[in-house]
């Protein structure tokens, strides 16, 4: 994996010039490039912890998941290659106005649908909120797995408490292990932000879906949706 993570590094540093930083932080960078010859642009993740998640993403076709490329490691650093998806962040949408209810159920449904990919290779997403969800067109892609791992029944809690204050479920505070239900945790928060503008213990969104948020955002994992199937038939 050294001698792929050098050559990757050096292709890009060949082939493609930095564009701009898209995010950086103590854990890493993300960068989009652009090749040289072609013009098509990329995102580059350089970053440490684990990379599990990306490398079961190689080869995974769901239009709501950006398509993984390249996975490299050198140690505990890593390099992720991903397309990159043109569009406008949920979260700069929701800076100008709220979702309607119709609205809403349509961006949250898709999102369900990327969690359901990751979900059924047992990895969990961690981060769920606005900036994470690019709406490409008529479609709503769920980006970003650097906080993503997998589930592991043998552990009582995660190894690294990571996620966004607000929309990380309690569990994720080291209360136990982080599964698919801390993801639609997360899920509940969104919706409600995006029909209020407010986290769900300021306000809660009206009606059924209110009682859907309600119901995803329950302390207890067990009162939750068990899995975002359900999930998706409670919001059609």
């Amino acid at each position: 994996m050294v001698l792929i993570f050098d050559w990757l590094e050096r292709e890009l540093e060949t082939e493609c010039i930095a564009v701009r930083v898209l995010k950086e932080s103590p854990r890493g960078s993300v960068r989009l490039i652009r090749h040289k010859t072609t013009g098509q642009r990329f995102v580059l993740r350089r970053f440490t912890g684990n990379a599990e998640v990306y490398r079961s993403l190689l080869g995974c076709a769901c239009k709501n998941l950006p398509a993984t490329l390249e996975v490299a490691s050198r140690g505990a650093e890593h390099l992720v290659l991903e397309e990159f998806i043109g569009g406008d962040s949920l979260a700069g949408l929701l800076k100008g106005a709220l979702c309607s209810p119709r609205e809403t159920r349509r961006i949250a449904t898709q999102v369900c649908q990327a969690l359901w990919v990751l979900h059924s290779m047992s990895a969990v997403h961690r981060d769920v909120k606005p900036s994470n969800i690019i709406l490409r067109g008529p479609d709503a892609v769920l980006i970003d797995f650097d906080a993503a791992r997998f589930h592991h029944p043998e552990q009582k809690t995660d190894t690294q408490v990571l996620g966004t204050t607000g929309f990380a479920a309690p569990e994720q505070y080291g209360l136990s292990q982080s599964d698919i239900r801390t993801d639609i945790y997360a899920m509940g928060i969104l919706m409600n932000v995006m029909l209020t503008g407010e986290h769900p213990s300021k306000r809660l969104a009206d009606g059924r879906l209110g009682r859907i948020v309600g119901r995803c955002t329950h302390v207890n994992p067990q009162k939750r949706y068990q899995n975002v199937l359900r999930l998706m038939e409670a919001l059609s």
